[in-house]
């Protein structure tokens, strides 16, 4: 009998569909390591047992003749497969675990009829061995895309912004760092510490973007991912004030996660994980903040009108009825708040998360210039859509060739054993920051925070917590007489009132985005914009190459001044009458003039 056991045998309900379906699953995942039989065709083979047990529970019977049935039976044939094996040692060695276990097979066995069409609704009818091939391929171009476009915007304007003679130049920041710090490599974390030249700035650009365009093509080469990890990290730390958005954060966490891709299947899960937090933590921190505009779904169309670079949809959006804004806060706080938990949900229930979190995304595009944060969270929603979907709906071409393109990729046991542990660590540390949410510290996991913060490669994501009601917008002006005021035009932020709104994602005009966050505080908490008043009365080239309009195009202005305005959306008659997209009140000054004298 042990030579006729030897692959084991599986015994199951023939006559059962919800046996039937699962049993074929689980004839695709074990191959010929395991047989399966019907007890209707074989059970006359164990008169031992009767047939009624054979009729209620699957039967496994190993090679050593030991039987084993019920969730017994099923996690010992999961541990025939490769990491599967710790369902089984649960079921062994934790004191009721098996108990709980057997209870809820036999309250499935026992509603077999039902829990049939819960299968058909959550996986689908063959149930199908969920392969992430195509989606990796997917995303692996979509994160060069990204990473080209996120180079190429801020390759265009590093001259400007941390150039030797722009407004904060990166070889001052860490020199002034290694005077009074001494050796802080590892707390900020760049190339720049080899060289800080204008030179350097344009190679890592230019770096930047040819080894984007290789991953974009297709060539997955790790150490390419290694590489513009390293370079974009590089910049982000480098660009001290104008790279400090949540999604340059979102970029370095997914660009370290595909530096794994591969290696593991769990690499798939942590994306998902990414993926929940950037998501729950987006609503969490709505309602957390106590801000009362989210609490009374009164935060639209006041978003429209304040969020830092609107687009020309956002004038339009905010002259809708109020009903519309009430269901639309409430369409957020579902897709934020409720849509998470469905990312770890069976395969049909993921589908309908990814839908509703890229229509919030399209949603969100199409009203606001957020750089490539729409595209990059509408790449991580490839991971919830298995490669069996992709086979149906993208011509065979493209399947193949990214199924191909998986089949290299060898997972040694070092690379798994390192996705194991970061995926302890992203666990830990994200749901630290999941719980800080709620006001929940714990010491040891703040202080695993503060290490791996300079490297961005976990974070802790949620936009808008507190809305802005009004939106001051501030002016600078120039003069050679301290009479006469021109004032500057920048190319993308609210400036003359008559400009439309501009479409500018996926590119970031970092000053232009600088400016709202400083026209909510003052210029002693944000220093950075006397330096740029400084540059513009040396008349630095690379800085007035980051705006619109220089009104003094034959040499800079004595004086420079900055004034703060309240703008705000006209109505349709407003429009009509004036042409104006804007209006605008004076607040006062900003910033007052000065000279390079003082």
């Amino acid at each position: 009998m042990n030579d006729s056991l030897d692959p084991p045998l599986l015994v199951f309900d023939g006559a059962c569909s919800f046996c039937r379906a699962w049993i074929e699953y689980w004839r695709q995942l074990t191959g010929d390591r395991v047989r399966y039989a019907p007890y209707q065709e074989i059970g006359d083979r164990f008169p031992n047992l009767p047939q009624k047990d054979f009729a209620s529970a699957v039967t496994l019977f190993l090679p050593s003749g030991e039987a084993r049935s019920g969730a017994h039976a099923v996690f010992s044939l999961l541990a025939l497969l490769p990491g599967k094996s710790w369902m089984l040692w649960l079921y062994v060695h934790i004191p009721g675990f098996a108990l709980i276990a057997e209870l809820i097979y036999r309250m499935v066995a026992r509603h077999r009829s039902f829990c049939y069409w819960g299968t058909r609704a959550l996986w689908g009818i063959p149930i199908e061995v969920e392969t992430f091939h195509i989606a990796t391929s997917l995303f692996l171009r979509t994160l060069g895309a990204v990473y080209l476009l996120a180079f190429a915007s801020f390759a265009a304007q590093a001259a400007g912004l941390i150039g030797s003679h722009g407004i904060s130049p990166v070889a001052e920041y860490l020199q002034s760092l290694r005077e009074y710090y001494g050796a802080v490599y590892w707390q900020v974390p760049t190339v720049f510490w080899l060289n800080a030249g204008d030179g350097m700035i344009k190679a890592v650009g230019i770096g930047g973007i040819c080894l984007s365009v290789l991953l974009l093509l297709g060539l997955r080469w790790r150490i390419l991912r290694i590489a513009l990890f390293v370079l974009y990290l590089s910049l982000v730390t480098a660009g001290q004030e104008f790279m400090g958005y949540q999604w340059d954060a979102l970029l370095l966490e997914a660009g370290f996660l595909a530096i794994l891709l591969g290696s593991s299947p769990i690499v798939i899960w942590l994306y998902r994980w990414l993926l929940f937090r950037l998501m729950f933590l987006s609503g969490a921190v709505k309602l957390a903040s106590g801000d009362p505009s989210w609490r009374h779904f009164t935060t639209l169309p006041v978003h429209y009108e304040t969020q830092p670079l609107p687009t020309p949809l956002a004038w339009y959006m905010y002259q809708l009825p109020s009903w519309f804004h009430l269901g639309s806060v409430g369409f957020v706080f579902f897709v934020e708040l409720v849509v998470p938990f469905l990312i770890f949900a069976p395969r049909r229930v993921r589908f309908v998360a990814a839908r509703a979190i890229v229509v919030l995304q399209v949603l969100i595009l199409l009203t606001g210039n957020y750089a490539f944060f729409n595209l990059l969270t509408i790449g991580f929603c490839l991971f919830l859509v298995d490669d069996a979907f992709f086979r149906r709906v993208l011509p065979k071409l493209v399947t193949r060739r990214a199924t191909s393109a998986a089949t290299y990729e060898k997972s040694h046991v070092w690379s798994r054993a390192v996705c194991g542990a970061f995926a302890v660590l992203a666990l830990f540390v994200g749901g630290a920051q999941v719980a800080r949410t709620f006001s929940l510290h714990w010491s040891l996991a703040d202080a695993t925070m503060r290490s791996v913060s300079p490297f961005e490669i976990i974070n802790s994501y949620g936009l808008f917590a507190v809305m802005t009601t009004t939106r001051p917008e501030i002016v600078i002006e120039g003069s050679n007489d301290g009479v006469t005021w021109l004032a500057y035009e920048f190319k993308y932020k609210p400036g003359d009132l008559g400009r439309r709104p501009a479409w500018v994602a996926p590119h970031q005009p970092r000053l232009d985005w600088q400016m709202w966050f400083a026209a909510l505080g003052d210029y002693q908490s944000d220093p950075w914009i006397v330096r740029f008043m400084a540059r513009l009365l040396q008349g630095s080239p690379q800085v007035l190459r980051l705006l619109g309009r220089n009104p003094f195009p034959d040499g800079p202005p004595r004086y420079v001044r900055a004034q703060l305005y309240q703008y705000r959306f006209t109505t349709p008659a407003e429009r009509k009458s004036t042409g104006g997209w804007w209006k605008r009140e004076l607040k006062g000054v900003y910033v007052p003039a000065v000279s390079l004298r003082n």
